[in-house]
């Protein structure tokens, strides 16, 4: 059967191809989830960088555990004047499931404030998630709100393998419940060669001494796993943007990658 998500994708990466010219792939890292081996690893995957939208993995994890987030439907919440909308989708009521797949940012914040900044912390510090800084912005105090994006929280490559195989094995201080539903939220497609993708984008960029964001220099995350049958890996896919683009570099790393992880995949089975 013809996976219509699949081609759409593929569609997308033809689309983004020569934007994706512009990009240096900064890292590329997967690793066996099972047993934590990296089969993969490709450019500079130490480096900590804002973590961007990718943090939604985490955000979802703590919103369904703390029981704000019910499925994948409710809570269904309104789009308020003030609410970040940087994006047309983003002026709309939302759900956990349109909240994953547009990247809506109010919603996140939602969520951590609900949390409140010591329940916040103490997940951060539970999953301990790259360097654990939800600080903010120097003199702000807006770290509940703003500590991923382009700020004070930031996390390596390789340090996103490891947090995600603490997802994909279940070994976070959270419900069975929260598991499950970031799991169904974050599903993305199946590729022809069987392997269930699920994952999540991310853009952020490096902040300047003066407090001004570099736009010209954008990262592009894609993180996740892939599952079939009994092999489960986790991946990172890190760019950077060498001019100022108009496409979202979180979405033209996922289409990059999902474009080489068919064949990735399958010489990893062959080895």
């Amino acid at each position: 059967m013809i996976n219509l998500r699949y081609m759409a994708l593929s569609v997308l990466v033809a689309g983004l191809a020569a934007s994706t010219s512009q990009a240096r792939t900064v890292c590329t890292a997967i690793a066996d989830a099972e047993t934590g081996r990296i089969v993969e690893q490709q450019g500079e995957c130490s480096e900590r960088v804002t973590p961007a939208s990718t943090f939604k993995i985490a955000i979802s994890l703590m919103g369904f555990d703390a029981q704000f987030l019910k499925d994948e439907h409710f809570p269904a919440l309104s789009f308020h004047e003030g609410y970040a909308d940087w994006m047309p989708a983003w002026r709309q009521t939302t759900d956990p499931s349109n909240w994953i797949k547009y990247s809506v940012v109010w919603f996140s914040q939602q969520v951590t404030q609900f949390l409140g900044e010591d329940r916040f912390q103490k997940y951060i510090r539970d999953f301990s998630y790259g360097n654990e800084d939800i600080s903010g912005n120097p003199g702000k105090h807006d770290g509940l709100t703003r500590a991923w994006l382009s700020s004070s929280l930031k996390i390596s490559p390789l340090e996103q393998l490891v947090f995600l195989e603490k997802v994909v094995n279940r070994r976070l201080p959270v419900t069975s419940h929260a598991f499950d539903m970031t799991s169904r939220i974050t599903q993305i497609t199946m590729l022809p060669n069987g392997w269930d993708i699920h994952g999540k984008t991310g853009t952020g960029s490096p902040v300047a001494p003066d407090g001004l964001r570099d736009q010209a220099h954008t990262y592009g995350w894609f993180v996740g796993w892939a599952t079939k049958g009994s092999q489960t890996v986790v991946f990172a896919r890190l760019i950077q943007d060498e001019k100022e683009e108009t496409d979202p570099a979180g979405l033209r790393a996922r289409s990059t990658f999902l474009n080489e992880l068919p064949a990735i995949l399958d010489s990893l089975t062959e080895r």
